[in-house]
């Protein structure tokens, strides 16, 4: 049985749910001969480690108490009285996750998994990589840093996977790097990758005002709590800064021209949450309906998306035709489609569902089992 030792930085959604996949996918793990040996869990405040992280293992029962515990708002350090571990405040907490990846990185091949969504873990994963484990990431915003962050981080290819940081469960990473590693040139990608502004573009094509299908994506939980988080495109620019990384681009996050959806005019630091949904946003309604209809005239729709081409990197509303695989695209799923020379005329596409914490934490199991291969 190959045991992979785990430590899981971030127990928000994603994390909570990929807790809950290792456990429920014990037997079929067994099957395959192989053991996730959850050794630690870290949240904001504090981390929960095994009493000794060389040998023992958190158990699926405290893992599932861990997750009730989060998902009723607690911190972990709440679990000092369930089982044997050993709980570490917010001071010791960087300190103690090196030591834990100085014991098991070489030796055992440590997965650090980082399912936050905070700058704040760019130099665990980093000192990780020196001490020999392996990273997975969900977390976007590590690889959207400053160049010689990613440049360390992806320094050892072989040791890192961050499928879920572009488009959840769907395999855009690894399919980029096949066609890349085969010497086919990629020319142009171009994606909607996101499912709350893929669900918008959409819904408009049925003449609904904008105001309206936001207020219903935020009823029935599809955007953030503030839908201007969304709406502002920050999230596709960060993927499409992934994207266009791996591609070979040097650039950051200012080089990419973002489009929002709304005015500087609306934005938090001016207007409330309420204010905007009540008053802001049905000041927009006309001006994106009239681009509605003008695409409409010209056989097209309208779709948020990233474009990459040469050394341009775009996001934002984009006319394209009816029916493409872009133009066809209902609801929340996600859909890239990617341009190279051996797909030239017919793009490669890559389309499902691409946002959810369900799907996400796929993903990065998915990602943890990849990796199998460099443990002992």
């Amino acid at each position: 049985m190959k045991k992979i030792p785990l430590l899981l930085l971030g127990c928000g959604g994603v994390g909570r749910q990929l807790l809950q996949h290792i456990v429920s996918c014990r037997s079929l793990h067994a099957q395959q001969g192989i053991k996730l040996r959850v050794i630690g869990v870290c949240d904001s405040k504090s981390l929960v480690a095994a009493s000794d992280v060389s040998v023992s293992e958190l158990d699926d029962r405290f893992l599932l108490e861990a997750c009730r515990i989060k998902s009723a708002g607690s911190s972990l350090s709440t679990l000092r009285s369930f089982g044997e571990c050993q709980i570490y405040g917010h001071s010791e907490l960087p300190q103690r996750v090196i030591e834990i990846a100085s014991l098991l990185g070489k030796a055992t091949g440590l997965a650090v998994v980082d399912c936050s969504a905070t700058m704040d873990t760019i130099d665990l994963l980093t000192r990780a990589i020196d001490l020999g484990c392996c990273i997975v990431l969900a977390n976007k915003k590590p690889l959207t840093s400053l160049m010689e962050h990613y440049d360390k981080l992806v320094s050892q290819p072989r040791h890192i996977r961050h499928e879920s940081t572009v488009g959840a469960g769907l395999p855009v990473i690894a399919s980029l790097n096949r066609i890349l590693s085969s010497g086919d040139p990629i020319r142009r990608i171009v994606g909607s990758l996101s499912g709350t502004l893929g669900y918008v573009m959409s819904e408009l094509e049925d003449g609904k005002p904008l105001s309206e299908i936001v207020k219903a994506a935020k009823s029935l939980g599809y955007t953030e709590p503030d839908p201007r988080d969304d709406l502002g495109g920050m999230d596709v620019a960060r993927k499409a800064l992934i994207l266009a990384r791996l591609l070979g681009s040097r650039i950051v996050m200012d080089s990419i021209k973002v489009e929002s959806l709304y005015p500087e005019e609306m934005s938090p630091s001016k207007m409330s949450i309420d204010e905007f949904m009540s008053t802001g946003l049905p000041l927009l309604d006309k001006y994106i309906n009239d681009r509605v209809q003008k695409a409409s005239l010209h056989g097209n729709v309208l779709r948020y998306v990233c474009v990459l081409e040469g050394s341009r990197c775009e996001v934002g509303i984009q006319e394209l035709p009816k029916n493409s695989a872009l133009g066809r695209l209902k609801g929340s799923d996600n859909v890239l489609e990617i341009y190279s020379r051996c797909y030239s005329q017919q793009p490669l596409v890559i389309q499902g569902a691409g946002a959810g914490n369900d799907t996400t934490a796929a993903g990065v199991l998915a990602d943890i089992l990849d990796i199998q291969d460099l443990f002992n």
